[in-house]
């Protein structure tokens, strides 16, 4: 790496770290319950304690197999980017460097799947045990094959970005490479409901009748422009409650499972679909994207200062290849408390939002019930793997600020 790149890498970091903290500290909502945090409630208030057990048991074991599949997979991609062995290994790949690119990212990642597809299938036995997988064994093959095309797609343009201008500009390369991808970032965010979704899930709009009714009048009322709601065919896959809101701008949709449209009351499913509405209407797709656009920056900068001091044939040869994915690996698990964090924040507001649009406490408790009831959700996951792995508020913690609006202190 030139002493240039090295410069621009550092201002990227610096960059990218300023802004990412400025956005968090204006966008994100720190303080989103009036009167401060809530304590959670007793679970056994809520929930039997036959139930409670069986929630603990079936999220001791998916943590199990979810946790050792993770660090397995880091350990793979330490192991083919860090070793003299996988070192050889990218040496020898066939091809033109942008050829040899895209066969080493599909070397990489299929090594990683392969390694950890004995954890994935006990988990998935695991979720057939429990009830809350519902997908034949072809459903979920197809599912994995899925999900690796495009992780290798993602990865491969990616790295083709930086490596590419990585040859073609050797000086400023960091610069240009961190401004492409978070511009991929933001792209990526826009197009993913209507590329990436439907190869995944069949979509119909939501029919005409109460619950239809219901949240126009909510979307009205909240000021909302949400074009349809659509289902989601879930229940080939899973037994479990869901909806959510991808996309922004011209591609944002409000997604219904159909689990959810069939099994919740129309009170209930209102109370989430003005959950999701909450996230419509404060750009929370947006403003997330922007947050993972300024963290790229900062990625990318790290990432161009850690391969000019590793990479022994240089950043533009496609040995680096490896090398690039496990860092991308270990960063990932080091940037996931703050992500996680961001949004059990963002959750939450979204949580307060809905009682106050609705005014119906009793619902969203009874939902929040139901929602746990139906996804064994563990009342008290152990304060570790909640600070670097959970994007909700856990069920006591929700409860509790439906409790605080039945009592008659609303948020």
């Amino acid at each position: 790496m030139t002493p240039t790149a090295r410069r621009l890498s550092w201002v990227l970091v610096g960059v990218g770290g300023t802004a990412f903290v400025l956005l968090a500290w204006w966008l994100v909502p720190w303080d989103p319950v009036p009167g401060g945090p809530v304590e959670p409630v007793r679970a056994e208030d809520y929930f039997s304690a036959e139930h409670i057990a069986r929630a603990e048991q079936y999220s001791q074991w998916a943590r199990t197999w979810s946790y050792s599949s993770l660090a397995v997979s880091i350990l793979v991609a330490c192991y083919l980017g860090f070793s003299r062995r996988g070192r050889a290994w990218a040496q020898r790949a066939p091809g033109p460097w942008w050829v040899q690119v895209v066969v080493l990212v599909a070397f990489v990642e299929l090594t990683r799947r392969v390694v950890t597809l004995p954890f994935g299938i006990a988990f998935e036995e695991h979720r057939r045990d429990y009830g809350l997988s519902t997908r034949s064994w072809g459903g979920y093959a197809a599912d994995v094959v899925r999900n690796e095309v495009l992780g290798i797609v993602v990865a491969s343009l990616a790295l083709l970005v930086v490596i590419g201008l990585a040859r073609r500009l050797p000086r400023a390369w960091p610069a240009v490479a961190g401004l492409l991808v978070a511009a991929m970032v933001v792209l990526g965010s826009f197009v993913y409901p209507v590329v990436v979704e439907p190869a995944f899930n069949s979509f119909e709009p939501l029919e005409d009748g109460p619950l239809r009714q219901g949240i126009v009048e909510l979307a009205a009322k909240e000021d909302v422009e949400i074009g349809d709601v659509l289902v989601a065919d879930a229940s080939r896959r899973t037994s479990t409650l869901n909806a959510y809101v991808s996309g922004f701008g011209a591609s944002r949709r409000v997604v219904l499972y159909d689990t959810l449209v069939e099994d919740l009351p129309v009170d209930q499913a209102l109370s989430v679909v003005a959950h999701e509405l909450a996230h419509a209407k404060n750009d929370d797709v947006l403003v997330g994207t922007t947050l993972g656009a300024a963290g790229s920056v900062v990625g990318v900068g790290l990432l161009a200062l850690c391969l000019g001091w590793g990479a022994r044939r240089g950043v533009g040869s496609a040995a680096v290849v490896p090398l690039a994915l496990a860092l991308v690996a270990v960063g990932g698990l080091l940037a996931s408390p703050v992500q996680n964090g961001i949004s059990r924040q963002v959750e939450t507001r979204a949580d307060v939002e809905a009682l106050r649009a609705t005014g119906d406490a009793g619902a969203f408790v009874a939902m929040q019930v139901r929602l746990s009831e139906r996804s064994l959700s563990d009342m008290t996951p152990p304060r570790l793997t909640e600070w670097l792995f959970s994007s909700h508020p856990n069920t006591p913690r929700r409860l509790a600020l439906g409790q605080k609006c039945v009592s008659g202190s609303q948020p």
